[in-house]
C-alpha cells in the first residue's frame, strides 16, 4: 500500500500550436500524500489543468511519469478511486439533478437501495434536495457547480480532483465547500484542487505548490509558506513577481 495519493516524476507535456512547440509542463516533481487537502495553484496557462488531465488519463505525457496510489494513470484502476469536478461542470441539460446522479452512480456499479441511499444523501449534502427533480437547464451556475460536486462524490472517491469548485457559488456555498472537503479529510480521503481564490486555499489545504510556466516554483505547508509573508495571496504574489520576465527570475 503507498503512502503516496499522487506522484509526477519528471513530467513533460508537450503539444504543437499553430506550428510550433509548446511545453505545458516542464519536468514536473510533485507527490500528494494520501489523506491530505493539497492545494495546486498558479497563474493561467501554468499548466495546472494539463496535469489534471494527465491524472485522469486525458493526456499523455510526453515524458516522465504520473501515479495514482501507486498505479499508473495510463491503466483504468488508477482512475477508478477518483473523483473530477471541471472548471465548468456540464451536464445534460434535460436530466433532471436526481437522473445525473443515478446515471453517474449506475456507471460505478450502483444499483437498487444503495444507490437511492447514495443520491439522496448526496443531493442533501449539497442542497440540491429541492430543486433534485428539476432539470438541469434550469439551475444557476452555482447550483451546476454543486450538482458537479455531487457527481464527483457518487463513488466515494479516495482521491477528489477539483478544479474551481467553488465558482459561480456565493459565500454561504463556498463554506459548505469547505465542510464537504473538512469532512473528506476526516474520513482519510485525498483532495487535490486547484482555485484563484488563494483565501479558501489557505483556509482548507495541508499543503500546497504553486506552478508557472510548466514548473513548480514553490511548495509545502500551507502554515510556513503563508509565514513568510503574512498571507498567501502576498506570498504567491512576491513568489510570481520575482518569475516575471525582467522580475529577477528563478
Amino acid at each position: 500500500m503507498t503512502d503516496s495519493a499522487i506522484k509526477m516524476s519528471g513530467l513533460r507535456v508537450r503539444f504543437r500550436d499553430r506550428g510550433r512547440e509548446v511545453e505545458a509542463l516542464a519536468g514536473v516533481d510533485l507527490e500528494v500524500r494520501a489523506g491530505e487537502v493539497f492545494g495546486f495553484i498558479g497563474p493561467n496557462g501554468a499548466g495546472k489543468t494539463t496535469a489534471m488531465m494527465v491524472l485522469l488519463g486525458f493526456v499523455e505525457p510526453s515524458a516522465g511519469s504520473a501515479t495514482v496510489f501507486g498505479e499508473d494513470v495510463r491503466r483504468r484502476i488508477a482512475r477508478e478511486r477518483i473523483g473530477y469536478l471541471a472548471e465548468r461542470a456540464e451536464a445534460y441539460p434535460f436530466l433532471t439533478g436526481r437522473e445525473l446522479l443515478d446515471t453517474a452512480g449506475r456507471l460505478f456499479g450502483l444499483r437498487g437501495a444503495a444507490l437511492r441511499e447514495r443520491v439522496d444523501g448526496l443531493l442533501e449534502r449539497l442542497g440540491l434536495a429541492g430543486a433534485a427533480d428539476r432539470r438541469i437547464a434550469t439551475y444557476s451556475r452555482g447550483m451546476l457547480q454543486r450538482a458537479g460536486l455531487a457527481q464527483a462524490l457518487v463513488n466515494d472517491p479516495d482521491l477528489l480532483i477539483l478544479d474551481e469548485p467553488t465558482g459561480g457559488m456565493d459565500p454561504l456555498g463556498r463554506v459548505e465547500v469547505r465542510g464537504i472537503i473538512a469532512d473528506l479529510r476526516r474520513r482519510g480521503k485525498t483532495v487535490f484542487f486547484s482555485s484563484h481564490e488563494l483565501s479558501e486555499i489557505e483556509l482548507v489545504c495541508d499543503r500546497i505548490a504553486i506552478i508557472s510556466r510548466g514548473a513548480i516554483l514553490s511548495g509545502g505547508e500551507t502554515r510556513a509558506l503563508v509565514a513568510r509573508a503574512a498571507s498567501l495571496e502576498k506570498y504567491f504574489l512576491e513568489l510570481l513577481g520575482a518569475d516575471s520576465p525582467g522580475g529577477g527570475g528563478r
